[in-house]
Order: C-alpha cells, then structure tokens, then sequence
C-alpha cells in the first residue's frame, strides 16, 4: 500500500455470500492455499448470488464513474470489470494509500446507489482482496483476468461487449482510452 505499486483489488456487495446458502461457501473461507481459496471464492462469486444491484445499468453506472473519479490524480486505472455482486480493479497507486481509495469508491458509491436503489444500510461488504502485481508479465495477466471475468461467467462471448468493463473503452491496440 504505497506509492507506485499496481494493485489488484476485488470487492463485493454485502449479501454476495447469502447466510442462507453459508453451507455453499463457508469452506471456502478456510482454503489453507492463498490463490486457491481466491480461485475458489471468485468462482462463487461469479455465480451472481445475493440482490445483485451491480446487474443495474444505473447503479453499475455509478461504480464506473466513481472508479474513474480521480483517474490520473491519486491512482491510473488500468483495468477494471463490474459484475453483478463484485467489482474487479487493477490500479497504480500515486499519492493516496490504497485502503483510501477503496474506502473512498465504497463510501461514494454506496451512498449514490443506496439512493437509486431507494435503501439504507450497508451496501458494500467490508472486506475487499488485493494483490500487488509483482512485474509486467503479472500485470498483463491480471488485466487478462479482469476483463476476460464476464466472459469466464458466461455472460458475453467477447469482453468487449461487456459495458461494465475495461474492455470495452480500449482501442484496436488495446490501449485504454478514458476521455
């Protein structure tokens, strides 16, 4: 969590893991191997459980434009991908500390899409994943994962067609055009 590190970070909507299926994914949470049990975890995920606002245009509206927020000032976006109950996003810090960032996405979009949704309360679990991308060849793959992410859960065929995603704002070259 400093200046210059790339990071990966995944977060989720507060009911993406249903008490009412805990017997379907508390195992997953004792996984003893790290990127196992982040396999594991993301594949539930994927699976679309809980309300699901994310599937709402408006609402996964509101998640892109606040990622983009502040694109160039305290981070550079360099991949993202929003699913119906989890967000994806590969990101180079600059002067903020990563927790803020995420913390100031889930607080600013919380508070839009509670009022949109016309609710109250937690929107966004606690809890996110991150993982620093370790050199280029990591980073490449991870966006790879990322935008590839609704392709993998069978939504689209081509994660271009995916609206929610980095994918789908990058030219033939596959550079991300953010304008």
């Amino acid at each position: 969590d400093e200046p210059g590190l790339t990071q990966f970070v995944t977060f989720r909507v507060t009911n993406s893991f249903p008490m009412a299926l805990r017997s379907e994914w508390e195992h997953l949470w004792i996984i003893g191997d790290n990127r196992k049990r982040r396999a594991e975890l993301e594949a539930y995920l994927d699976k679309g459980f809980g309300e699901c606002h994310l599937k709402q245009p408006q609402i996964a509206r509101v998640v892109e434009d606040g990622l983009k927020m502040f694109h160039g000032e305290r981070y550079e976006l360099h991949a993202w991908c929003i699913m119906a109950n989890h967000v994806h996003v590969l990101f180079k810090i600059k002067t903020v500390p990563m927790s803020r960032i995420v913390e100031s996405w889930k607080k600013h979009t919380a508070s839009r899409a509670n009022r949109l949704l016309k609710r109250r309360g937690a929107f966004w679990a606690e809890d996110y994943f991150d993982i620093y991308m370790r050199d280029a060849e990591h980073e490449r793959k991870t966006v790879r994962y990322i935008e590839n992410n609704p392709t993998k859960a069978k939504l689209v065929l081509d994660p271009k067609e995916w609206l929610w995603s980095s994918a789908s704002v990058r030219d033939e070259f596959g550079v991300l055009r953010l304008g």
